[in-house]
């Protein structure tokens, strides 16, 4: 009996020894994951930063590129109307020499010289007067100074323009002022 209680102590030692052996193998493997996954978490520790430094880098590149950006933009608006002032310089010129005129008559052909320069540069600039005498009225392009009523005229037109308006690419820049028939 006392050999069937070794017997099975040893076979219970030897077992317990495989369970040891099988558990100190699992644990093996477990460290050799372990470090595995520490060698992946620093490995992507490592790109993280790489990533935010990029990321820094960009927002800096970005940033200088919009100061850069605002102030040629400012420059443009600064600047946006320069060839036409030059434009404008010519016909003050004109002007400034045509005072010098002693003659009426040269005068005035050097006063409707410039006049209609300043007319080509405006219509160069897209600039239109609104025609008004005769045409239908129309809130959108005239003001009503005055209503009369006229024999010449249907109701609702134009009977005479008080001051001209003009638009600028579509866009109205002045009123027209008129004089509007109702009868």
């Amino acid at each position: 009996m006392v050999d069937k209680k070794k017997e099975k102590e040893v076979e219970e030692s030897e077992s317990l020894q495989e369970k040891y052996d099988e558990l100190l193998e699992e644990l093996a493997k477990k460290d050799e994951e372990i470090e595995s996954l520490k060698e992946d978490l620093e490995k992507q520790e490592g790109e993280t930063q790489e990533y935010v430094s990029l990321s820094q880098r960009l927002q800096a590149d970005f940033e200088n590129f919009k100061k850069i950006t605002d102030k040629r933009n400012a420059e443009v608006v600064k600047f946006a109307n320069e060839n036409l002032i030059k434009e404008f310089i010519d016909c003050y010129e004109d002007l400034e020499r045509s005072l010098t005129i002693e003659k009426d008559e040269d005068f005035r052909e050097g006063v409707e010289l410039i006049y209609n320069k300043f007319k080509d540069i405006l219509t160069k600039e897209g600039v239109e007067e609104i025609p008004a005498k005769g045409e239908k009225f129309d809130l959108n392009k005239h003001e009503a100074l005055m209503v009369q009523e006229s024999e010449d005229v249907e109701n609702g037109y134009i009977i005479d323009e008080l001051m001209k308006g003009y638009t600028y690419k579509d866009k109205v820049l002045k009123y027209s002022k008129v004089i509007v028939c109702k009868k």
